[in-house]
């Protein structure tokens, strides 16, 4: 039994790097742009962080910069989201969450949701539509329809003023806006999602909560 639990475990561990492989061919190669893919080159001089990404947390002294290239309408993401959260409730005012676009090719939504997020960032409400977009997921994602409607609705809920709403949605600044970030991950060599950064430097996501906290207090305590 146990030689078969490791034989599903690595099986599933192939799988997962198979899918990041994957991703990363399409992001590079996007020939089916009805599929959600944006056809961007890196940034010449790529930023973790730029002054105009979204600070989910801005603590007085920050100690630490957490970055995270995210995709709204990745599960992995969305797996991720209840654990920086939790990171974001114990370390907010030490440690700066910053969380910058980066919609995969294979998810139809994902860029839509994205121009959503920044939409609502106009009218300063970033974290709102951000944590909509999450706790709601499973009821978009992975869909092959266009999900715009679904995010108008969110937008209602959070009382935007929908024309202006409307109008960001289309302005091409705001999908220039999420190509901007992903330009950036790009040149820094994201291939997939999540990818976080500490202070710069890009890292392997860590499995938990525990793991991500250990790694954060090792870097406080240094």
């Amino acid at each position: 039994m146990k030689n078969v639990k490791k034989h599903l475990i690595a099986g599933a561990a192939l799988v997962a790097l198979f899918v990041v492989v994957l991703g990363a061919f399409v992001l590079f190669s996007p020939d089916d742009r009805d599929a959600g893919g944006v056809n961007v080159q890196p940034a010449a001089e790529a930023l973790p962080v730029r002054d105009s990404s979204h600070r989910l947390t801005d603590p007085k002294k920050s100690e630490l910069t957490v970055v995270e290239f995210l995709d709204f309408e990745c599960e992995a993401c969305g797996a991720m989201y209840p654990v920086v959260e939790k990171l974001r409730e114990e370390y907010g005012d030490r440690v700066t969450f910053v969380a910058r676009y980066f919609p995969m090719p294979g998810h139809r939504n994902a860029e839509p949701a994205a121009r959503a997020a920044e939409a609502a960032a106009r009218q300063g409400k970033f974290e709102e539509m951000y944590t909509k977009l999450f706790t709601t997921q499973k009821e978009w994602g992975e869909s092959k329809e266009w999900k715009e409607s679904v995010f108008r609705g969110y937008a209602e809920q959070l009382g935007l003023d929908m024309k202006k709403f409307d109008a960001d949605l289309a302005d091409p600044e705001t999908a220039g806006r999420v190509q901007d970030d992903q330009r950036d991950g790009l040149g820094l060599g994201v291939q997939g999602t999540p990818t976080f950064f500490l202070d710069g430097t890009m890292i392997q996501t860590p499995g938990s909560y525990k793991a991500f906290k250990a790694l954060i207090d090792n870097r406080l305590s240094d």
